[in-house]
């Protein structure tokens, strides 16, 4: 098997032999993309003109002062359609008009990607279709609102857990059979490869300007870099331009729901086995017959029981460190942030915030942490309006 499609261990191209070649011909299409300057700079183009980057590194100053350290703020939550994902699906969907497709397909938890995806296809004139579990199109109502209105058809998904991994189950199942003119947006560091790495480029934009933006505030690089992990693609983004500067300790947060100790949490790293899922070899939360397992959070994004391939690997090699914060916890430091700063953050978001206060405990004043929020909470105004009048969000 193609040996650059691993990190250690972990990635591969675990898929049937009938994607074998489409695979083959959608790495041949990227690497020469990226190496294409009109490719290049079609991509930077619409990121400023269209999605409204480069956008802020933020400091929030009266978080600063309460917590007593130096907490700056990535603002993805300024780009157009409220996140990160944007960047990506901006990139992947140039690439699929380069090598002639007419449709997208696009699987979505939290509805973000979903959004972003239908946006893409809007501004570029493409078919759309996402598929997204019953219980998230749930709890997620606003966002699917969004995608119909921008032209996309929303396939509900009722299998399994009726969440992200079988929306993902039933993408992957279209993309098989319709392949010749569709093309598969992942929205996370998943998959088989080339998406993890080209999830990760894509994505990349965020700690080029944010490593720029640090030193032209502080004349220096920050101490940690924090970032929450569900399949992990804004982390990957933001910490791409960091990983070769061992003095940067990083930092990846996943969802521990109710708690670890509860079997009810998403935290792949903290008691996942390497196997496999969605075309890749990973860490997985699975059973002791190596069935997966449900995963849990109150956020619809980070409710995924895997995690994409190179955090695996930082994982192994120790370069990066990976935690979990709790729903209590992370619904804790969304009111926070909104009552200091005025910010309302996704639910995602505020799992790395919530460990942001927990490291600030150990630093002191001099210190810099620089956190990636990831996206705005408009969506999650109803699971935070439930939560907070002590409604059970976890059936």
């Amino acid at each position: 098997m193609n040996s650059k499609a691993y990190y250690g261990e972990f990635g591969g191209q675990y898929v049937s032999e009938s994607l074998m070649n489409t695979l083959s011909e959608l790495d041949k299409a990227f690497e020469e993309a990226i190496r294409d300057e009109s490719f290049i700079k079609d991509y930077e183009y619409y990121l400023k003109e269209y999605v409204g980057r480069e956008n802020p590194l933020y400091f929030a100053e009266r978080l600063s002062e309460k917590y007593g350290t130096k907490i700056y703020l990535k603002r993805e939550d300024l780009n157009h359609t409220g996140a990160h994902k944007i960047n990506n699906v901006i990139g992947q969907i140039l690439l699929a008009k380069r090598m002639g497709k007419t449709k997208v397909i696009a699987e979505t938890g939290a509805g973000q990607h979903g959004v972003a995806t239908a946006t893409g296809a809007a501004l570029f004139n493409m078919k759309c279709k996402v598929y997204m579990g019953k219980e998230d199109i749930e709890r997620q109502s606003l966002n699917v609102f969004r995608m119909k209105m921008l032209g996309a058809e929303v396939v509900e998904v009722t299998t399994g857990s009726a969440t992200l991994k079988d929306a993902t189950n039933e993408a992957i199942r279209t993309w098989a059979k319709e392949a010749e003119d569709t093309f598969y947006v992942i929205g996370s560091a998943v998959g088989p490869y080339p998406y993890p790495k080209m999830v990760k480029e894509f994505q990349r934009v965020i700690s080029k300007e944010a490593k720029r933006q640090i030193l032209e505030k502080e004349g220096r690089l920050p101490d940690a870099v924090v970032a929450c992990c569900g399949g992990g693609s804004n982390s990957i983004g933001m910490f791409a331009e960091f990983i070769d500067d061992s003095e940067v300790k990083l930092v990846g947060v996943e969802a521990a729901g109710l708690g670890i100790e509860t079997g009810k949490h998403a935290s792949a790293m903290a008691l996942g086995e390497p196997g496999v899922l969605h075309g890749m070899r990973s860490y997985l939360l699975q059973d002791n017959d190596g069935n997966v397992q449900l995963a849990h959070s109150i956020s619809a994004g980070l409710d995924y029981p895997g995690i994409g391939p190179e955090h695996a690997y930082l994982r192994d090699t120790g370069r990066v460190e990976y935690v979990s914060i709790t729903d209590r916890e992370c619904m804790d430091a969304l009111m926070e942030l909104c009552k200091l700063e005025g910010i309302i953050p996704a639910i995602e978001s505020a799992h790395a915030l919530a460990y942001v206060f927990k490291m600030a405990e150990k630093m002191t004043k001099d210190n810099i942490i620089v956190m990636c929020l990831s996206g705005r909470g408009d969506k999650d105004v109803h699971t935070v309006a439930a939560y907070l009048e002590g409604k059970d969000m976890n059936k």
